[in-house]
């Protein structure tokens, strides 16, 4: 977490959403970084602490640095860091080894080396799939899978919505593949692209953006870049939406291989919470959420033509539509709620104490 003006995606708001869940439960602080310094009661129960971001190591968002970090973790019986490979984690974890508190990590896929003293410091690392406990490699002793959640109060299906396209919503970088949802787009169809541009510095990556509104007028597709979706807007786009499509690839439209791809894909809970199926690439931990055949679709990763096939299917067939997004709505109010992450993860803190 970065603040609220830095939040990039899935692995950004996770913290937060678990935390506002976790609120209800026990006392929680949670412990961020922004452009200005500032303590407060969030309204949602927790409390959060922003410290000064004065600079980032390598310019990279998830590498902040400021002081007070030390401080802010000062009385906690838990300290349970994000990302496993960030600055942050690895100054968290040495302070809260010496001060003999328990210590927890739940990763999101940012890539590094992580030393065998860090992992020593880490008496717990809860997952969000068990995709992402086997890339982590950790001792299965000390892994719990805790997932993560929607929120079904503000994601839920509204029958006077008129449902109709397709819509993605992610950051919009070359591994998730939306330039193959662009080409597979079937005929007469519409696709809403909901997200800014990921934090990729260099070339070809960084003009990822501009290429695939290049692409989107060559095909001659629908395709409309509505940039980045108010956190109010969101929950409307996504019942209002009739497929959301998920097309991570394994290998990027530049020829790179993608070392890590969708460890969860909070966008396809939040998307099936909404009563929307889901036509997904098969990667990551993607498949443990996304019951294929019966929820939505898993295709291939980087496969154009089963990507269309399956939109055009759900496009097509109304009662389908339907049926995969009622079950889909089930699965996750039984799974997939921030509240049962929650309950998940205090699971673990209360062994860890004991």
């Amino acid at each position: 977490m970065f603040g609220e003006e830095g939040l990039f995606g899935g692995g950004e708001r996770y913290p937060l959403e678990l935390a506002r869940a976790v609120a209800r439960q026990v006392p929680c602080r949670l412990v961020t970084y922004g452009a200005r310094a500032h303590r407060q009661q969030h309204p949602d129960g927790f409390e959060l602490v922003v410290l000064r971001a004065r600079r980032r190591a390598g310019g990279h968002p998830a590498h902040p640095m400021g002081a007070g970090l030390v401080r802010a973790l000062g009385d906690a019986d838990i300290v349970h860091a994000h990302q496993l490979h960030s600055r942050v984690t690895m100054l968290a974890l040495h302070a809260a080894t010496l001060r003999r508190q328990r210590r927890a990590v739940t990763d999101h896929g940012l890539t590094g080396a992580a030393t065998t003293r860090r992992r020593r410091r880490v008496d717990r690392f809860l997952t969000v799939s068990r995709y992402s406990a086997d890339v982590l490699g950790a001792d299965p002793e000390c892994t719990r899978v805790i997932y993560g959640g929607a929120d079904t109060a503000r994601f839920f299906p509204d029958r006077c919505d008129r449902r109709a396209g397709v819509v993605f919503v992610g950051r919009l970088t070359p591994h998730k593949g939306v330039d193959r949802l662009i080409r597979a787009l079937p005929p007469g169809a519409e696709l809403t692209v909901a997200g800014s541009g990921g934090h990729d510095a260099a070339p070809p990556e960084s003009a990822y953006v501009d290429d695939l509104a290049d692409l989107a007028a060559t095909t001659g597709g629908s395709v409309t870049f509505a940039g980045r979706v108010s956190e109010d807007h969101l929950p409307l786009l996504l019942r209002r939406s009739a497929v959301l499509a998920l097309p991570s690839v394994e290998t990027t439209c530049y020829g790179r291989p993608v070392a890590i791809s969708e460890l969860l894909g909070l966008a396809v809970i939040e998307a099936m919470a909404s009563g929307t199926p889901v036509v997904a690439s098969r990667v990551g931990g993607v498949a443990e959420v996304v019951a294929d055949g019966e929820t939505g679709f898993l295709v291939p990763p980087g496969d154009v033509a089963a990507l269309g096939d399956r939109l055009s299917t759900l496009l097509s067939d109304h009662r389908m539509r339907e049926a995969m997004g009622r079950r889909a709505r089930e699965l996750v109010c039984d799974r997939f709620t921030w509240d049962a992450c929650a309950r998940r993860c205090i699971e673990s803190y209360e062994a860890l104490l004991a």
